[in-house]
């Protein structure tokens, strides 16, 4: 996209804050709790992660090297910052980047030939064509600023490689004077995959003349198969959108498939062990989670679509059928007698827990621990209609809810990095730094009312038009109703330990429905809503429609965790 010359851009005054604006610099996070000493084995928690002929360390200090922050009501400012501390032989792929309204919470790989250290007969150290790193021709000037406030202005420099190797990041400075080609290495092209970005950092007013963003990078490929690393940099230029596969820097690549970095059998269990997060359910929660066996003890039948033919299934599900697609032949359904049905609908918290997968993420850089709870039944929705609360009778519920959350670990030291919540058909990622804890690093999650949705913090979320304030309650708040993850979960995959390390139930290769196919009349439901509203804020039943999720108006039967995307791909935000 650049060439070996950017011509500098300027923004106006108006596109930042005085020194006298800028929030005070953040200040680093750290857990609640130490880190415990965690069980010996491979290399997990080691500080260092061999990537095959690159070796990594994560470097999470750092000095300030500019500070910027926008106007227009917007009161967070930006840093930019130079990774320090490195260790000898490795050397700098880029700089880091963040809000300063967050705490000081991220980090930058830092790299060296893995061979540098055991030099064999004809091996190059040097920067001839074969070294895994070499260091930039030059730089490209991408943007800049002139201001003589805050230290001097910033620029922001485009590593140029050589031939055949990719940038990994950008380098940023306080005065005009090119970087010295020393201060970071570029990568060989075979050792690289594309990156793309994803949460954009800050964005220059839409009217400026020179418009500029900075966005965070991530491997446009992820997933438990995936071999890209995210490197920590950031990327910068104007009009980009997110999940933008971009050209001009790469991320690494980790070549070594054993995987030496992610945790062995016993590291898992000292995993949730000390994060296992404590799920609270709402006080009128009546629609309680229960273990898998306890549902099927209590009468779950499986239907089977050809005579619509129904049968018990035993305590294992070891009469479901097993693996396929989901064809709709098959589903699950509560029991037929209506006290049996009830007491089903209810759930039974004293035997909940929770299902584990555990799984490389980055290409073995972290471990994704993700946490499944299953509830018999998903209660109906409630409405918010501005400053009206209307509960449903049918809309929104389904037999078999399967909700999880997802820790984050870092497979250099061992430490809870991120947390998604699964929030319905979506969800997001929330930093430690932004969770409630209990007991010592185990976050707390908060499990919705009915939808069984996840949140960081007690509250009503709305799942609609939060502009109208019209959409579905998602209440959440703390009760006696809670599942204590840390000791009540039951670890049902890790594939990357091998072939029966872990053994799997036999329910989990069951990949059709866990209820059955409803198809809800919404027009009629809609028109009992409109019966409750003022005239002057009523709405047309198909506007009205389009305001809601689609799922609550009809829902083929739930599938299970290892039928859903995000047990082989990313989270899906």
């Amino acid at each position: 996209m650049f060439g070996g010359y950017c011509e500098c851009f300027c923004w106006s005054n108006q596109d930042f804050y005085d020194d006298d604006f800028y929030l005070p610099d953040p200040q680093p996070f750290s857990l609640p709790a130490p880190l415990p000493k965690w069980p010996q084995g491979q290399g997990f928690a080691a500080g260092r992660i061999n990537l095959g002929e690159i070796e990594v360390a994560k470097i999470t200090k750092f000095e300030s090297v500019w500070s910027c922050g926008l106007l227009r009501g917007k009161s967070k400012g930006v840093s930019f910052y130079r990774p320090v501390g490195i260790p000898e032989g490795f050397h700098c792929l880029g700089y880091y980047c963040q809000s300063n309204d967050q705490p000081l919470r991220g980090y930058v790989l830092v790299g060296c030939d893995s061979n540098a250290h055991k030099p064999e007969v004809g091996h190059i150290h040097d920067s001839e064509v074969d070294s895994p790193l070499r260091k930039p021709l030059n730089y490209s000037l991408i943007w800049g600023s002139n201001s003589e406030k805050n230290g001097g202005g910033g620029y922001f420099w485009l590593p140029n490689p050589p031939e055949g190797y990719k940038a990994m990041g950008i380098v940023v400075t306080n005065n005009p004077e090119e970087p010295k080609v020393e201060e970071v290495r570029c990568v060989r092209a075979d050792l690289t995959e594309r990156c793309e970005t994803s949460d954009r950092i800050i964005s220059s007013d839409s009217k400026s003349s020179n418009p500029f963003e900075v966005w965070n990078t991530r491997p446009h490929r992820r997933g438990m198969f995936a071999k890209g690393v995210s490197v920590g940099t950031f990327y910068c230029n104007a009009y980009l959108s997110s999940d933008e596969v971009l050209t001009d820097i790469a991320c690494l690549k980790n070549l070594d498939h054993s995987q030496p970095a992610m945790p062995n059998l016993d590291q898992v269990h000292a995993l949730i062990k000390h994060y296992g997060p404590t799920v609270f359910f709402h006080p009128d929660e009546d629609c309680l989670p229960s273990s898998v066996q306890w549902f099927f003890k209590n009468g779950a039948l499986l239907y089977q679509n050809c005579g619509q033919k129904c049968e018990p299934i035993d305590l294992r599900g070891s009469n479901l059928p097993s693996g396929g697609e989901n064809d709709g032949e098959y589903w699950i359904d509560l029991p037929v007698d209506d006290a049996a049905r009830n007491d089903v609908i209810a759930g039974d918290l004293e035997s909940a827990e929770l299902y584990v997968h555990a799984k490389p993420a980055f290409g073995g850089t972290f471990t994704d621990i993700a946490m499944w709870i299953f509830c018999p039944f998903n209660g109906p929705a409630t409405l918010k209609i501005g400053l009206m609360t209307i509960p449903m009778t049918k809309i929104g519920q389904h037999v078999g809810d399967w909700e999880h959350y997802t820790l984050r670990v870092s497979n250099f030291t061992g430490e809870l990095w991120q947390v998604f919540f699964s929030e319905h058909s979506g969800g997001r990622w929330v930093d430690a730094s932004d969770l409630e804890f209990i007991e010592g690093n185990r976050p707390v999650v908060y499990s919705s009312k009915h939808g069984h949705a996840s949140f960081p913090h007690p509250g009503t979320y709305l799942q609609g038009s939060t502009k109208l304030g019209i959409g579905v309650r998602n209440d959440v708040a703390r009760s006696k109703y809670y599942v204590d993850s840390s000791l009540k979960y039951q670890l049902v995959a890790a594939e990357y330990l091998g072939d029966g390390v872990v053994t799997e139930p036999c329910w989990l290769q069951y990949m059709r429905e866990w209820g059955p196919t409803i198809v809800y009349d919404s027009r009629s439901e809609i028109d009992k809503i409109l019966d409750h509203l003022p005239f002057f804020v009523r709405f047309s039943v198909e506007n009205l429609v389009d305001l809601f999720p689609t799922e609550l108006y009809g829902e083929e039967g739930p599938s299970g965790p290892k039928e859903k995307y995000n047990w082989v791909g990313d989270e899906i935000c």
